[in-house]
């Protein structure tokens, strides 16, 4: 019998992007090996749109930093380790680190306890991003990702979190000098396609579709996940695949669920999926007590294409001085933060194909309540 792995979540909090002295008091407390970390994500407070470099900072901060504490080069740890850099914190929403990882169990849990599995794609082409290819090349990362995790039923998987690329100006001019057509020359809109085409690989991947027309793509959203997170940014040209679920070939106490919101104000679905990890709720809220025991809360936030909500108008599409998905991301942070009372949450906007239209997947992470 192979030994029982065992994942770890740790949420800290950060300064600003380049900060990365939580990450390393666990390492110099002992509280975390870093040669067993696997993945971070992090919640940045950039404007989460084209020219957000915070999460470049960030990449580049832990990089460097995970190298150093290593022994190896910033080059090795991008290459290994996922680093997913979500930007926009917008409204009430706290900028953290959540950081994975995965050592040795003593004996696996019969109940099922977390389970992660990490896989890359190649590197895309511009005129790759958006389209088939990286559907299927991230179906077939998430295949492998299962994987790793040891997670066979497709039913096992409670979150897929995906890092894609998008295009910029350079890289479209790139493909045009070897005559080659893009999605689109709209940059903020690549961003879009490159998170649509990724989480129609997911569901793909998932069997919750059966098959993606290519011009379906951004155009069908009758066709989702409802457990994909697709983020996207100019800081890599692969996409990096973070599957998590639930594994009874898994040690440890963490356990992840999740729901689908159907819309940004679907407060029972947030209640659903924090039941379904058994923690308790207090008035409408979890406890104040059993705050470490909610270690992670991961969820996406898109405005609906119809401009309403419930039958009620919102302008988040027609406000030219706020981005639409900054608009989404404090509203349904709020929502979240209304159940589960905490405000550091990984919400991740734009949810093109990620739960039906207006709404998005949420997920919860944590540990048996101690009552």
């Amino acid at each position: 019998m192979p030994t029982p792995r065992r994942a770890a979540v740790h949420r800290v909090p950060m300064r600003h992007p380049g900060d990365t002295a939580a990450i390393e008091a666990l390492f110099d407390s002992g509280a975390l090996d870093p040669a067993a970390v696997v993945a971070i994500l992090g919640k940045t407070e950039g404007n989460g749109c084209v020219n957000d470099f915070t999460r470049a900072y960030a990449v580049q901060a832990l990089s460097h930093m995970l190298a150093r504490r290593l022994g190896t080069t910033a080059e090795a740890i991008r290459a290994g380790i996922a680093l997913v850099m979500s930007g926009g914190t917008e409204g009430g929403l706290s900028p953290h680190f959540l950081v994975l990882a995965v050592t040795a169990g003593e004996a696996a849990n019969p109940s099922g306890a977390l389970a992660i599995g990490i896989a890359f794609t190649p590197d895309f082409a511009p005129e790759e991003i958006g389209r088939m290819a990286q559907v299927d090349a991230t179906a077939d990362a998430v295949r492998r990702a299962m994987a790793e995790a040891g997670i066979s039923d497709p039913a096992g998987v409670h979150y897929v979190q995906v890092k894609c690329p998008l295009l910029t100006n350079d890289s479209m001019a790139q493909a045009r000098a070897r005559g080659a057509a893009v999605a689109t020359e709209d940059t903020y809109a690549s961003m879009g396609l490159s998170r649509g085409a990724s989480a129609l690989g997911v569901a793909l991947a998932l069997g919750e579709v059966a098959r993606v027309e290519a011009g379906g793509i951004g155009r069908d959203w009758s066709k989702f996940s409802g457990r994909a997170s697709a983020s996207a940014g100019v800081e890599l040209e692969r996409n990096e695949v973070i599957v998590l679920g639930n594994s009874m070939a898994w040690a440890g106490d963490l356990r992840i669920a999740h729901a689908v919101m159907d819309d940004a104000i679907d407060l029972p679905a947030v209640r659903r999926a924090v039941a379904a990890v058994g923690m308790p709720l207090e008035e409408g809220q979890v406890p104040a007590a059993m705050a470490d025991c909610l270690v992670a809360v991961l969820a996406k936030a898109e405005p609906s294409s119809s401009g309403r909500i419930r039958g009620q108008r919102h302008i988040m599409w027609d406000d030219s001085d706020i981005n639409a998905t900054r608009h989404a991301r404090a509203l349904v942070g709020g929502v979240i933060a209304g159940v589960v009372g905490r405000t550091d949450i990984f919400v991740s906007g734009g949810a093109e194909h990620q739960g039906p239209d207006g709404g998005g997947p949420v997920a919860v992470i944590a540990r048996p309540a101690r009552v």
